[in-house]
């Protein structure tokens, strides 16, 4: 294994919590409510298709479009005052920058994904920081990992992805690349039965790309 491909929202840090009380506050005051299948539905999508799918759910008039510039700007405000990082998440990357390839493959845009590596002063891990903007099919959909890891320069079978939805784990078996799981309080009922590892946590994912050798 040369590469290392990280999800970011839910893996790296603790933000699905944001989208989902974002998203539920969202529907209240339209007088709907938005339930958990349909939030694990949403994550790990291409945002606007994550989206039209909340809309079509909900039952909310409002076009997609206008509905995801809301969702995030809130989220962006959010985000704006500081943002946690997944515990062992730093450990993780003193131990994996020296030896591998690292990048980011994330469905958030770049808006988003430059205030959090600033944040949390990891960009210089990073080789890759591969966002939503220029991705026209969203995860499952392999898109975002193939082009991840060609701007590597690192082929798919030579790569590991680390992701915490089933929607994500899923985009990295299918660009062929070595899949582990971890799961967050928000994805653990979702459907990881297809991926080659499911770790506890980040420190577990760690422990076990190293045992690959």
């Amino acid at each position: 294994m040369r590469g290392i491909v990280f999800d970011m929202d839910g893996l790296m840090i603790d933000s699905e919590g944001i989208y989902w009380a974002v998203s539920r506050q969202m529907a209240l005051e339209q007088g709907k409510t938005v339930s958990d299948e349909t939030l694990g539905r949403m994550m790990g999508r291409a945002p606007l298709e994550s989206v039209e799918l909340y809309a079509r759910e909900v039952g909310l008039a409002q076009a997609p479009d206008v509905l995801m510039r809301e969702r995030d700007a809130r989220v962006l405000q959010i985000i704006k005052t500081g943002v946690q990082p997944m515990p062992g998440l730093r450990e993780v990357l003193d131990a994996f920058h020296p030896r591998f390839k690292l990048a980011i493959a994330t469905s958030a845009p770049m808006r988003f994904v430059d205030l959090i590596v600033d944040g949390l002063k990891i960009r210089d891990d990073f080789q890759v920081l591969q966002t939503s903007d220029d991705i026209t099919h969203g995860k499952p959909n392999p898109e975002i990992y193939l082009k991840a890891m060609a701007r590597l320069g690192i082929p798919p079978a030579q790569c590991v992805v680390l992701e915490d939805s089933s929607n994500g784990a899923l985009a990295g078996k299918r660009a062929g690349a070595y899949t582990i799981a971890v799961p967050s309080k928000y994805t653990r009922s979702q459907d990881f039965s297809f991926v080659d590892y499911i770790a506890a946590d980040l420190l577990d994912a760690k422990a076990h790309v190293e045992s690959l050798g």
